[in-house]
């Protein structure tokens, strides 16, 4: 054969190529990222609306129906485009061609909600964009649990720390804790006290968000010296906000505490998780982009000892579920 007369007339040659598949194949696998599932190009965007106390049908008719006649004429790209709309929330998911530029798609995305903020429901804030794609699965849980803390700890815990440095590790995506209980500060208002003393529920709303303030104060200079002004008009404590005064009247001040009632809450669970029988919090951990799946195991693996040592032991998470 021709391959074989060649090999014999030039044999250095050969041994050269032959060395150098070798080292070339060598790299490659050591430089060749490892995966369990196939890279899916087809992106997606997800855009959440939200306006607490919006029944569903608004929510679509005022809401998600003027934002997706919206982007079929600014978004460019768009294979088809799927909405849900609940009480308060409203969830647009756009699906592209293969192959679309997804940074353009947010970008366009982004500019068209601010474009048509001033005719939808006054005091609407703008939408979160979520970009992933069909190949955005999750890869790792890690459940967080604990006998001494609340679940509205726990959610804190999540979200706030241990989700933010999960979310350094490349190709990761970490997105709100499942389970657990969102912190907010409630108001309970006592209807009867509001009847009794001529009040609306907007009266308690006006004097909490009025006398709730953070102000920059400048500088005042005396002498020699420079000093910064802090007017700082937010309480110190929940329990401050119950001796805010609502309104004036003969004979004394209606305060927060003769109508209502502050305390440190959380807003109506809408999952649970429970481990071992108790409840909890879960977090996933999802891969996005081309990154390696078992390159993000192996990292997430790795920093959740950094990760636990900076919490109080009644706090440590326990190890991920593959």
């Amino acid at each position: 054969m021709w391959i074989v007369r060649v090999a014999l007339r030039r044999p250095y040659t050969f041994i050269v190529v032959g060395i150098l598949v070798l080292i070339l194949g060598t790299l490659s696998i050591l430089s060749m990222p490892t995966d369990i599932f196939p890279n899916i190009n087809i992106p997606v965007l997800s855009i959440i609306w939200t306006y607490q106390g919006l029944p569903a049908d608004d929510m679509a008719n005022r809401i998600t129906t003027p934002f997706e006649r919206a982007m079929t004429t600014d978004i460019d790209g768009i294979e088809h485009i799927e909405s849900q709309s609940v009480n308060g929330v409203a969830v647009v998911k756009v699906f592209f061609h293969p192959g679309a530029d997804i940074n353009r798609a947010m970008a366009e995305a982004a500019a068209n909600a601010q474009s048509i903020l001033k005719i939808l429901p006054p005091g609407i804030l703008p939408p979160q964009i979520l970009a992933y794609s069909a190949s955005t699965v999750p890869v790792l849980q890690l459940a967080l649990s604990s006998t001494t803390l609340s679940e509205q700890e726990l959610y804190d815990l999540g979200s706030n720390f241990i989700r933010t440095r999960l979310a350094t590790i490349q190709g990761a995506g970490v997105p709100l804790p499942f389970g657990g209980k969102v912190r907010t500060i409630m108001v309970d208002i006592d209807t009867k006290a509001l009847q009794a003393r001529g009040l609306s529920p907007l009266d308690v709303v006006n004097a909490v968000n009025a006398q709730n303030l953070i102000l920059p104060g400048g500088t005042a200079k005396i002498g020699a010296f420079e000093y910064n002004v802090n007017l700082n008009g937010s309480p110190l404590s929940v329990a401050a906000l119950n001796d805010l005064p609502i309104k004036a009247v003969p004979g004394g001040v209606i305060d927060v505490h003769d109508v209502a009632q502050v305390r440190d809450g959380f807003v109506p669970q809408t999952n649970i998780v429970r481990v071992n029988g108790s409840r909890s919090a879960l977090l996933e951990i999802e891969k996005t982009g081309n990154a390696s799946t078992l390159a993000i195991v192996s990292q997430v693996k790795a920093l959740l000892p950094r990760i636990a040592a900076g919490l109080p032991s009644a706090r440590q998470p326990r190890g991920p579920r593959q």
